[in-house]
Parts: structure tokens; sequence; C-alpha cells
């Protein structure tokens, strides 16, 4: 029996190794695209270039899923962006970037297609927050990321407040510093042996929609930082 996950953000470092990981356990992996940016994920599935912050062109996907899959299994929703910035420094249209690019992008995707999986009685979310949204103290520099971050946990738990009386699940997953080449970049000077790689979120998102045990946990990926 196929087994279908949505990945989201899925050209990124995190969606590749999440890709990659799916992909190697069996799964249909339907890889979600920016659109006009000739992204490519050759170990997907499927692709479709769709900007998950638009509520329509969400809309348009989610019905266009529906003709093409049978079912649903998980959906990893891992569009984000970051921005540094306390909250005297952010305005509006800061706060706005990072509400549209981090919640919006995982919100258009649960509404759409959350009564697929109530229909089914079944599938799993994949959100990713960030430490700061759950230590506000580390939140002083970043006022607007860690704002639209929370909105996502807040999101996951209203998800899993809706659904407790089904099979359907909404796990969080928190890193600190992801290991990637932009990071690296942005900070040479760090020791990047203490930061969390995108092979062991993969895992943990892996582990974490098969393992019918676990309901709507949070899984702190902190690495040694």
């Amino acid at each position: 029996m196929t087994r279908n996950i949505i990945v989201t953000g899925a050209a990124g470092n995190l969606g590749g190794a999440v890709v990659e990981k799916f992909k190697r356990e069996g799964y249909k992996v339907i890889a979600l695209l920016q659109p006009g940016k000739n992204e490519e994920v050759e170990e997907a599935d499927d692709s479709y270039e769709v900007d998950v912050a638009d509520e329509a062109a969400v809309e348009a996907f989610v019905k266009e899923y529906q003709l093409q899959y049978n079912d649903l299994d998980a959906l990893a929703l891992l569009v984000g962006g970051f921005a540094m910035g306390s909250m005297e420094e952010t305005s509006k249209a800061d706060l706005d970037q990072m509400i549209q690019l981090n919640f919006y992008s995982a919100f258009h995707l649960v509404k759409g297609f959350l009564p697929l999986m109530q229909k089914q009685n079944k599938g799993t979310f994949l959100f990713v927050g960030a430490r700061p949204a759950l230590q506000l103290v580390d939140a002083a520099g970043t006022f607007a990321y860690a704002m639209s971050k929370s909105m996502v946990i807040n999101l996951a738990e209203m998800v899993a407040s809706f659904t407790q009386d089904t099979s359907i699940r909404s796990h969080v997953f928190v890193p600190s510093i992801i290991d990637t080449p932009p990071n690296r970049e942005s900070m040479p000077d760090s020791d990047f042996s203490k930061w969390v790689r995108p092979e062991e979120i993969a895992e943990a998102m892996h582990y974490a929609v098969n393992n019918d045990a676990l309901r709507n946990m949070t899984f702190k990926l902190y690495g040694e930082v």
C-alpha cells in the first residue's frame, strides 16, 4: 500500500533531507517548490510549484491533489524564514513578512488538508517551530521570527485539540541552529559539530509519523547549542 507525504520547501536543506529519508523508507513523496525558481528535487516522485503563502494557490493544489492521489499520510510543513530584530526595531512590514513565511505557509495547507485527513481518519502534520518561540528569553533579538513561530506552535496545538478523538496527529519539531551551508557561512567561527543536522530532524520526523503511540509531541532538537 502506497504511503503519501507532501513536503513543502522540498528544495531547501531540511526539505532535501526529509525527502530523501521518506523516499528511502518507501513513501511516495510529493514535493512543493517555489514558483518560478526552477527548483528540482530528483528524489521526489512528483513535484508541484505552489506559493504556499497564497491561499488561492493552495486551494487549487488541494483540489488537484485529491484528484490525483488516494489519501495523505503525512504533511511536512517546512517552508519558513528567519529575521533578526528586537521588538523596538520591528516594523509592521517586518512582522507581516515573518507571519507570511512561517505561519500562513503552514496554515493554508493545514486548513486545506484537514478535511481530507478527517475523512480518512488518519494523517500526521509535521510542523517546524523555533526555540525562541518556546524560550521567550531567547526571543529578544528575533522578535518577528519568534512571534510567527509561536503562531505555528499554537496552530499545531489547536489542530491537536480539534482532532483529539481521531487518529490524526500533530507534531512540532523545534531545532536550534541547523547545520546548513548558509548558517555555516553566516557563523564561520562556530563549532558546527554542536548544531543539529537536517538528517537528524528528518529521522525524528519519520519516527514520529511511524509511531502510533506518539500523539501531539514537541521534539526539541537542540544539539549541544
